[in-house]
């Protein structure tokens, strides 16, 4: 399959090493494409959940396919989440193409984009980091009951549901917490005079224009691959949201394979991705 080229993809929420990431569709949408920058915008790896050793093949096939874009020389920023937050430890460490920060600024094509995860305007993230914690396990238990659902859905000749999608677009709080955090980010993105704010964190893809009384600010997010399958991209001079499930010539290419669960504790995960690093620098070298 030829390669679709891109300017700048921006990827977040992947959730490697949970039972809700898609890591085998994501495989296929990075493997369809052909970028010269990437900004990896937090919550790549779940280092939260990870006690439960849980890492499919597919998992380290996603890690390996970002690890080969760094060493042929394609810029990648790993922004740090609060599912990796481990990862701060290390913000500022650099090797080759790629680098760790908290936040990116890029100019693309005269414009200033300010990108960073989103988890520092979460509430409950700076005050009851055991709520948050909790709340993850919960969704991923909910995403478990979900796949049960659908196969059985499935079997029935009906089509899939999202029951967190239905949860969050029914519950009012919710949908507060998400207008809050448009708005947050927006006003800040004014204040500092951004043209663009990416953010991730909140699994809602979306690409809108926010005004307020002291400017405006295109607003997007880059959604996840746990509930939407959605990323961004930036090519010539225009943004797109990239849907997954919309990608019907990616779609038919991936191949439905068993994949193999390797029991892995969380050094052993480090030791792997540490080898992978040192692959870049013997090649760099």
């Amino acid at each position: 399959m030829k390669k679709r080229s891109v300017d700048l993809v921006v990827i977040s929420d992947v959730h490697l090493g949970t039972y809700g990431c898609h890591a085998k569709e994501l495989l296929a949408y990075l493997k369809s494409i052909k970028p010269k920058q990437v900004v990896l915008n937090g919550d790549i790896i779940d280092i939260w959940q990870f006690s439960k050793r849980y890492w499919p093949k597919s998992h380290m096939k996603v890690v390996k396919l970002i690890m080969q874009w760094v060493s042929n020389g394609v810029k990648v920023y790993y922004i740090t989440g609060n599912h990796d937050e481990m990862l701060r430890k290390f913000v500022g460490f650099s090797l080759g193409s790629f680098t760790i920060s908290n936040k990116v600024v890029l100019s693309l094509k005269g414009k200033k984009a300010w990108m960073f995860h989103g988890d520092v305007f979460d509430v409950t993230m700076q005050h009851s980091k055991w709520i948050a914690k909790l709340g993850a396990i919960g969704y991923d238990f909910l995403i478990l009951l979900n796949r049960f659902v659908n196969f059985v859905s499935k079997k029935m000749g009906k089509g899939p549901v999202s029951m967190s999608k239905r949860i969050k677009n029914g519950v009012k709080s919710a949908i507060k917490f998400i207008s809050d955090f448009e708005k947050t980010a927006a006003d800040i993105a004014i204040e500092k005079k951004f043209d663009y704010v990416v953010c991730g964190h909140i699994h809602q893809p979306e690409i809108k224009r926010i005004k307020t009384d002291k400017g405006s600010v295109v607003y997007l997010n880059s959604g996840d691959w746990v509930e939407n399958l959605t990323s961004l991209e930036y090519h010539r001079g225009k943004w797109k949201l990239y849907s997954y499930n919309e990608d019907v010539s990616t779609k038919a290419s991936e191949v439905d394979v068993a994949d193999p669960v390797e029991v892995l504790e969380k050094n052993v995960l480090f030791e792997h991705l540490l080898q992978e690093f040192k692959n870049i620098e013997q090649n760099s070298m």
